[in-house]
């Protein structure tokens, strides 16, 4: 080889080193913004849905929309170093600053999505219920506009009735779930909540089906005004219903009287005969009157083994109980007409 030819060859090899030397840093540098590097975000939070049968690049493009600062380009090429292909979970997502390309591409294929919640409290009504989730923007509302019957088939439910069907807990879901979903999972629960209380029962209580106790357990949660009385407040209604005494619970009146109880239970309303007026009528009302939480349905089917009949507020959220009409009457005008 010639001088000429070695010097050639020598600077062909230096050009070759250089730009082994510079794609090697072209690499560090790619694989340091993809590891390490955050994205630029416009605003933070921010949150986007992947559509189903989406495409990286329409995602990225979706992101950029969003204000993150995402080439689709960019975001393809590590999807496919990264062999990702067909991985990505559709879904409502949350991405924040700082967030690199790397993470940002494991929360789409892992499907970490967002998720957000609704909660049903113990007494409430159906009616509550239904508003609650008519209302909530994160859902798909499916089912609002159905009619009562309409909504408990679509869940499967075999009752006419919706009222106490529900289990009076927090549901999380990721947005655009559709409400049909959530009715079915709250009724799921009260349903395993009862079947488990049912299970579990004095056989010598007065109910004759499952759904007899759901109904006991809507009248001891909102009867009740502190935990502790819960089992107490089960105890004076079951023997009520096992002497053929009226139950006279004033939360199954006012249940009956819907939209005209404005507040003030009257001497005229106790007397006003309905399905649900238990100083009228003796036994259970026809239905549940509220959502009863798993603490109720449990104390309707082991209530405390006292023998009161009859119980009042003391103010405090504690009631006292009494086993007879003169101790009751005593109590009564203790603890509600200041001792007259």
């Amino acid at each position: 080889m010639t001088a000429v030819s070695q010097g050639r060859f020598a600077r062909l090899l230096i050009l070759l080193l250089l730009a082994l030397v510079l794609a090697a840093g072209a690499g560090a540098w790619g694989w340091h913004a993809f590891m390490a590097q955050p994205l630029s975000f416009a605003t933070s939070p921010v949150r986007y849905t992947v559509p189903k049968g989406a495409g990286v690049r329409a995602v990225a493009a979706g992101l950029r929309a969003q204000g993150i600062d995402i080439s689709p380009m960019r975001l393809w090429i590590w999807y496919k170093l990264r062999r990702y292909d067909g991985r990505l979970k559709a879904g409502t997502y949350g991405f924040a600053a700082p967030l690199t390309v790397d993470a940002l591409l494991d929360r789409l294929v892992r499907g970490d999505v967002l998720l957000t919640e609704i909660r049903f409290i113990e007494g409430w009504t159906f009616r509550q219920m239904r508003e609650a989730i008519d209302t909530h923007s994160d859902l798909a509302h499916d089912t609002r506009g159905l009619t009562e019957a309409a909504l408990l088939g679509l869940i499967g439910a075999d009752e006419r009735r919706a009222e106490g069907l529900f289990f009076p807990d927090t549901y999380a879901f990721s947005p655009g779930t559709s409400d049909v979903e959530i009715f079915r999972q709250a009724y799921r629960k009260q349903q395993q909540a009862l079947r488990s209380a049912w299970q579990a029962r004095d056989p010598s209580l007065p109910y004759g089906t499952p759904y007899e106790a759901l109904v006991m357990a809507s009248i001891v949660e909102k009867e009740t005004g502190h935990a502790l009385d819960r089992d107490r407040v089960a105890a004076v209604f079951v023997n009520r219903l096992r002497r053929g005494m009226m139950l006279q619970s004033d939360p199954t009146t006012i249940y009956g009287m819907g939209e005209r109880f404005d507040g003030n239970l009257r001497k005229r309303d106790l007397q006003a005969d309905s399905a649900y007026n238990t100083y009228t009528r003796a036994g259970l009302p026809p239905t549940p009157i509220a959502l009863p939480g798993k603490a109720s349905i449990e104390a309707a089917l082991k209530p405390a083994n006292v023998n009161s009949l009859y119980f009042v507020a003391r103010g405090d959220g504690t009631s006292e109980f009494s086993e007879d009409l003169s101790s009751h009457n005593r109590a009564v005008s203790r603890y509600q007409r200041n001792g007259r």
